[in-house]
């Protein structure tokens, strides 16, 4: 593992968050979801300890503040999310929203014969979102190599069906317009030192690589040509990911 979020190519450097999000329109944030809203993480010393949508909900108050409403709840299935949690949503009329579920279906037996109701599960939770107002971000996260914690029995189909849950992911958020974070197959995702001890979720590591995806993402919308990023000057220019996703 890389030893420090500060020397990690992949994460953010400093002063670009300020860079690509300066002059932002979003006052009021709100996450829909499971346990990757929720922002469930094993901390790795030399990383921020902020999840994902925590860190980006900080890195947007930094440039300006905003209101932040996190709804996401471990274990939920992407039904679960859409009847618990989008009323609140459009009641804290968010101009800005991130729908980050559908990992729970995915791991089920049977996802494959209930993959198009779970896609219309999440299509409605987007589509509720932008009616009211909202840019939506969705994300497909990262596709592990193995799932050592899952049933022996489910080990196999594990990876794949996280794999075409993403994809089923990504496609829908073309379709409907959303800033959209493929992790799928970032270069991290191979490295199991960015998984918690659970064999699940991402490691405080893979949290900060998906904020920064996440913010980068964000400044595509706002700015579709590059924006320099400063340098400090006691430090070198960290690579940039060629493998950066591009927005629908």
């Amino acid at each position: 593992m890389v030893g420090t979020e500060a020397a990690d190519a992949f994460c953010l450097r400093p002063g670009e968050p300020d860079a690509l999000l300066a002059g932002h329109p979003w006052r009021r944030f709100a996450v829909l979801g499971d346990s990757i809203a929720e922002g469930v993480a094993d901390t790795v010393p030399g990383y921020s300890a902020l999840p994902f949508a925590d860190r980006v909900a900080a890195e947007l108050a930094r440039v300006h503040p905003i209101a932040y409403l996190n709804l996401g709840r471990r274990g939920l299935r992407a039904h679960e999310v859409r009847a618990g949690q989008l009323a609140a949503a459009l009641g804290f009329a968010p101009d800005l929203a991130l729908v980050a579920c559908g990992a729970n279906d995915a791991l089920r037996p049977g996802y494959e014969a209930r993959a198009d109701a779970v896609d219309t599960e999440i299509a409605g939770l987007i589509k509720a979102l932008q009616d009211c107002g909202a840019l939506v971000m969705t994300v497909s996260i990262f596709v592990r190599p193995a799932y050592p914690s899952l049933p022996t029995w489910l080990r196999p189909t594990g990876t794949e069906r996280m794999a075409t849950l993403g994809a089923r992911t990504t496609a829908l958020a073309a379709k409907l317009g959303t800033v959209h974070i493929d992790l799928t197959r970032h270069p991290i995702a191979d490295s199991m030192d960015s998984t918690s001890a659970d064999g699940l979720h991402g490691n405080a590591r893979a949290q900060s690589v998906a904020a920064a995806e996440a913010v980068r993402a964000l400044g595509r919308t706002l700015r579709p040509e590059p924006v320099p990023m400063p340098v400090p000057a006691s430090a070198p220019e960290l690579p940039h990911d060629p493998k950066d996703p591009r927005c629908p």
